[in-house]
């Protein structure tokens, strides 16, 4: 097989980087797709650093078995413990990772905070730290730790009351201030956009981090020329490390549609 007929792996620590696996299945028409969530051994952002690039390099090798050409890390907390590792140790393909678009939300130029919804792990990270660093003359940013919020998501919560529950308590000390952006730094996160709205009561911009990676990986298939220009239907298969729970993939095909 042409190299450039391979699909590109996706992974992320459960269903939640389908938000990013939707985004470039809409800008990479031509480009197939495998997707591994590691729901096992979710949530990511609780554990170590070393646990997590342990995991982000099983979750590699799982794709690199299914013969991909190019792998995303569609999960910031992984990206922020293990890119750089991943990069060094597979130097010989594309890996493309993902960080909070705080860059999109301090363009905005609007009134009030930029809060950065992420889980312990990510905001902890020295990679953001040098982030928040780029832009902390620029804008009032304040990082929002969301412990659990990921996994209300992988039980299907999207909505409904324990969600609105713990969107309300966290956002509840800002409902009352000038919030100038809320930046998602979870893949899971924007699944309950339409929550939050619904707790905010009002219109604020909600980033995430999403079409910004698809685009970038775009960039790197050409070039690296490896983008697909054939004809072939394309296939879209899902994996994930609970293996014998069905409701988890069908929860995953559901949110690519979502």
């Amino acid at each position: 097989m042409d190299r450039k007929d391979k699909p590109i792996g996706v992974f992320d620590s459960g269903v939640g980087g389908i938000s990013v696996l939707k985004e470039a299945v809409n800008i990479l028409a031509n480009e197939s797709f495998v997707y591994f969530g590691d729901s096992k051994n979710a949530p990511y952002g609780t554990r170590t650093v070393e646990e997590v690039q342990k995991l982000s390099f099983n979750a590699v090798e799982f794709l690199l078995r299914k013969d991909v050409k190019a792998v995303v890390v569609a999960c910031n907390t992984a990206t922020s413990a293990a890119i750089e590792q991943l990069r060094q140790r597979y130097s010989y393909m594309p890996i493309i990772g993902i960080e909070p678009a705080l860059k999109p939300a301090v363009e905005l130029r609007k009134k009030g905070k930029i809060l950065i919804m992420a889980t312990p792990v990510t905001l902890a990270e020295v990679k953001f730290a040098k982030l928040m660093d780029t832009y902390r003359d620029e804008a009032e940013i304040e990082p929002l730790p969301c412990a659990g919020l990921a996994e209300l998501i992988e039980k299907g919560c999207f909505d409904g009351d324990e969600v609105k529950e713990y969107l309300t308590n966290k956002l509840k000390p800002y409902l009352n201030g000038d919030i100038a952006a809320i930046v998602l730094g979870c893949t899971h996160y924007p699944f309950v956009k339409e929550a939050m709205l619904k707790v905010l009561n009002r219109k604020v911009d909600i980033i995430d981090g999403s079409l910004g990676t698809a685009k970038q990986l775009k960039r790197q298939l050409e070039s690296n020329q490896l983008l697909n220009q054939g004809k072939e239907q394309r296939i879209i298969k899902v994996y994930n490390s609970l293996e014998e729970n069905k409701e988890i993939i069908d929860l995953s095909y559901k949110l690519l549609q979502y």
